[in-house]
């Protein structure tokens, strides 16, 4: 199991995001051979078949919702399935590597199943910066006018959560599952975009 999530949340929390737009959506990629194997990953490994598979289901899934642009991390496995989006659904498509997974040096290659977030990997980004930089890239996709769809990773998904005062549940986080954020008040509801209301 990995640790010390509760530190990446209250972090990301400190300070609110606060998007301008009442609700947009997000999408982490699909499988990868590291994700089957349970590995950290570097930038450059792509998607499974399965894990186009998936991308080509997600893309399905998103054809008719209403984002505007897609933006996505510069990592090959998010982009990857960024493109196949794009193509279903003819929209424009952005790279924002400020939306790329947290970059853990040494450690890639390794074992995820213990990982421990607080841990500082050798030539990689502290917690602080992965947030710091990550909260900065949800900012600039969230305040362009426009609705967008983020297409990232799963540490992106739970550094907006906590951004908007939440944890995601477990099937939230799974691969290349559709999710739309809406606002209720002044709290940010999830849900899944095949169960969202309208």
């Amino acid at each position: 199991m990995t640790s010390n999530l509760e530190m990446l949340y209250a972090l990301a929390g400190v300070e609110r995001l606060q998007p301008p737009l009442p609700r947009f959506y997000f999408l982490r990629h699909g499988e990868t051979a590291g994700n089957h194997a349970r590995i950290i990953q570097s930038p450059t490994d792509p998607l499974n078949e399965t894990g186009r598979r998936q991308a080509e289901a997600a893309a399905q899934m998103l054809r008719d919702a209403p984002f505007e642009r897609i933006f996505a991390s510069d990592f090959r496995r998010a982009h990857e399935t960024a493109k196949t989006v794009a193509r279903a659904t003819s929209k424009p498509l952005r790279v924002l590597p400020t939306l790329g997974e947290r970059v853990f040096g040494r450690f890639a290659g390794a074992s995820n199943i213990h990982l421990d977030w607080a841990a500082h990997p050798p030539g990689g980004e502290s917690l602080y910066a992965f947030v710091s930089r990550t909260k900065a890239g949800l900012a600039d996709a969230v305040g362009r006018g426009v609705m967008p769809l983020i297409v990232a990773h799963g540490g992106t998904l739970r550094v907006l959560a906590g951004a908007l005062g939440m944890v995601p549940p477990d099937l939230a986080v799974a691969n290349a599952t559709p999710l739309l954020f809406q606002r209720e008040g002044e709290q940010w509801r999830l849900d899944l975009v095949a169960s969202a209301s309208p």
